[in-house]
C-alpha cells in the first residue's frame, strides 16, 4: 500500500526520525491557514506547496514551488490543487492533485551550505536481506546518477536477526562525507529511519532528498513509503490511511471481490488461476503477437459468478480485443470452470463482444473441452498452450 508524503513522514517522526514540517490542505483557504500555522512553530518565512500523489517526480511536472509570501501560497495552491499532474511516474493523462502539503522552507541561510542526499531502505531480493542504498548526489536528478554514475550509489546490507548495527549506522554517515554534529546526527537519522522501516512492516523507504541544513541538522525533506498489505492486519492505524482516489478504480473493484488484478497496456484480455500460469500466460500472448491488457488471478473458484464478474472487469478496457481463459485444473475440475464460463457467457449476453479463447488443461479436461464445444456459443476451445497461442493470433489478425 503507498501512502502520500504526509502521511509517510507522519510515520517517519512516530519513530523519531526528524522530518521537514508541514500541513495538508484540501484548498487555498486550509493552505494560508496552514502556512500561518508554520510560521508560528517554526518562524518560517518562506513555504514549499508541494502536490500530494501517489508518484515521484512531482518537481518535474510542475506539483512543487515554492512560495514567499501568503499571497503566493494562497495562488500556487489554487493552481495546483485540481490540476492533472503529468511527472515521468504517472500514466500519459496525468493524476489529479485533491490535496497539497505546505511546508517549512529549511533551505535557510547558516554557518554551512544545506547539502542534499539519498536514502532508500528496501529489500534485496537476491540475498534475501534488507539494504540502506544511499548516495551523496540526492535530489530531482537521482535516477541520472544510477545511469551515468553508479559508483556513486552506496549500499549496507543488513542482519535481520541483527537489526542495523552502529558501526553500519557511521558507516552511511562516513560515506556521505559528514563530519561533526552532522555526522551524529546522520547516524541518529538512519538508526531511526531503519526502526521505523521494520516497525512499520514496510516494502520500500525511499528519502529524496534527505538534508543536511546550514546548521548540521538531518532531517527528511520528502518521503515515499509503500507498506507490506500482508501486514496491515498488524496496523489498523495504517489501514485507514489508504487513499483509493490514487488507484486504479478496476483493481480496488477486483481487490474488494478477492480477484488479483492488475491493469496493463495490452489488447488481449487474461483470466488464470495461479500467479505462475499468468505469467506464463503474458508471454504466451506476447510470443502469439498480441499484448497482455492485464494481470488476472482467479484462484482456485471459478463458478459462474466469479468467471462472471473477470468477464467484465476484462471488457471495461475498450483496448480489448479477445480474451484467453488459461485454467489448469487441480483442485478445481475443468467441467465445473467451462461450465461456469458457459452459464457467464449466456448471463451476460451482448456484453460479450470480443472472442474468447478457452484452454483447460488438468481434471476432466476432455469433458471441458466437449461442453464447450457443444455450447454452440462463440468461445474458441484449445487444450495445449501451443494450440491457445495459435488461436489467439488468428483472432488478432482477423
Amino acid at each position: 500500500m503507498n501512502l502520500h508524503e504526509y502521511q509517510g513522514k507522519s510515520i517517519l517522526q512516530s519513530y523519531g526520525v526528524a522530518i521537514q514540517n508541514g500541513i495538508v490542505a484540501e484548498n487555498s483557504k486550509d493552505a494560508v491557514k496552514a502556512a500561518k500555522k508554520l510560521t508560528e512553530l517554526t518562524k518560517t518565512k518562506w513555504y514549499v506547496v508541494k502536490a500530494q500523489i501517489h508518484a515521484g517526480g512531482r518537481g518535474k511536472g510542475g506539483g512543487v514551488k515554492l512560495a514567499k509570501s501568503l499571497d503566493e501560497v494562497k495562488n500556487i495552491s489554487e493552481s495546483i490543487i485540481g490540476m492533472k499532474l503529468i511527472t515521468p511516474q504517472t500514466p500519459p493523462e496525468g493524476k489529479k492533485v485533491n490535496k497539497v502539503l505546505i511546508t517549512e522552507d529549511v533551505y535557510y541561510p547558516g554557518n554551512s551550505k544545506p547539502k542534499e542526499f539519498y536514502i532508500s531502505i528496501l529489500l534485496n531480493r537476491s540475498s534475501g536481506k534488507n539494504m540502506v542504498m544511499y548516495s551523496t548526489e540526492g535530489g530531482m536528478d537521482i535516477e541520472k546518477v544510477a545511469e551515468e554514475t553508479p559508483h556513486l550509489i552506496f549500499y549496507e546490507e543488513i542482519d535481520s536477526a541483527l537489526g542495523l548495527l552502529p558501526f553500519q549506522a557511521r558507516k552511511v554517515a562516513f560515506n556521505l562525507g559528514l563530519m561533526g554534529n552532522s555526522f551524529k546526527s546522520m547516524t541518529k537519522f538512519i538508526t531511526n529511519l531503519y526502526k521505523a522501516y521494520v516497525g512499520s512492516d514496510a516494502s520500500l523507504f525511499e528519502i529524496n532528498p534527505v538534508l543536511k541544513t546550514s546548521d548540521d541538522r538531518i532531517i527528511a525533506v520528502d518521503s515515499k513509503v509503500s507498506l507490506d498489505d500482508n501486514s496491515l492486519f498488524r496496523h489498523p492505524d495504517y489501514k485507514v490511511l489508504r487513499d483509493l482516489e490514487e488507484e486504479n478504480p478496476t483493481e480496488v473493484e477486483a481487490g474488494e471481490a478477492g480477484l488479483n488484478y492488475v491493469d496493463l497496456d495490452g489488447n488481449v484480455g487474461c483470466m488464470v488461476n495461479g500467479a505462475g500460469l499468468a505469467m506464463a500466460t503474458m508471454d504466451l500472448i506476447k510470443q502469439s503477437g498480441g499484448s497482455p491488457a492485464n494481470f488476472l488471478d482467479v484462484g482456485g473458484t471459478a463458478d459462474a459468478e466469479r468467471v462472471e464478474f473477470a468477464f467484465r472487469l476484462i471488457l471495461k478496457d475498450p483496448k480489448v480485443q479477445a480474451i484467453l481463459v488459461n485454467i489448469f485444473g487441480g483442485i478445481v475440475r475443468c467441467d465445473r470452470v467451462a461450465q461456469g464460463i458457459i452459464d457467464a457467457y449466456k448471463n451476460m449476453g451482448d456484453a460479450i463482444n470480443v472472442p474468447i479463447i478457452v484452454r483447460l488443461q488438468g481434471t476432466n479436461a476432455k469433458q471441458a473441452k466437449l461442453l464447450i464445444q457443444e455450447s454452440n456459443l462463440d468461445v474458441i476451445a484449445a487444450t495445449a498452450f501451443e494450440e491457445a497461442a495459435k488461436k489467439v493470433q488468428e483472432v488478432l489478425l482477423e
